[in-house]
């Protein structure tokens, strides 16, 4: 037996298009970093950037179960002593960038360093229907129907 390890010539790399609208965000962020990553695929080598470019809409239409939009709190730092700023969630869905609260979910998903900034660029998220990679055909990743957790229960039934 020998263990082979993926060249970058060898890596074939897909386009997947995910609507995440009524998906709750920590499942679909873990299927989100694992295809970024590679972990799909039986060519999996560590330390090389093997994973496939997902393109992500209906990003602002993610569901947290819980009291998650009360109660997850972002922090930053702004650099200045006691600059540490905190938002919830609840904040960010409901302001410009609605989609950064999968975009954060993802990212710390990722290993962290050079490789895990690559992968992550190959990350792209909308918060509405439109984007502009359609000369790419991208094929369809439907993760509401992989595992019925994966969508709302309450959305559901609304």
């Amino acid at each position: 037996m020998k263990t082979s390890s993926a060249r970058a010539s060898e890596i074939e790399k897909k386009w997947i298009l995910i609507d995440a609208e009524g998906l709750v965000v920590g499942r679909l962020a873990s299927i989100i970093a694992m295809r970024l990553r590679g972990k799909h695929k039986p060519t999996y080598t560590p330390h090389m950037d093997c994973g496939d470019n997902i393109i992500v809409i209906n990003a602002a239409k993610v569901v947290l179960t819980g009291n998650k939009l009360k109660k997850k709190v972002y922090y930053r730092h702004t650099g200045y002593i006691g600059g540490i700023k905190e938002r919830t969630a609840g904040a960010v869905m409901a302001g410009k960038f609605p989609e950064r609260v999968l975009e954060k979910a993802v990212e710390r998903m990722v290993p962290r360093g050079p490789l895990g900034r690559r992968q992550m660029s190959n990350l792209r998220v909308y918060p509405g229907t439109e984007h502009p990679h359609e000369a790419q055909t991208p094929t369809t990743l439907d993760v509401g129907a992989m595992n019925p957790k994966n969508t709302n229960y309450k959305t559901k039934a609304a």
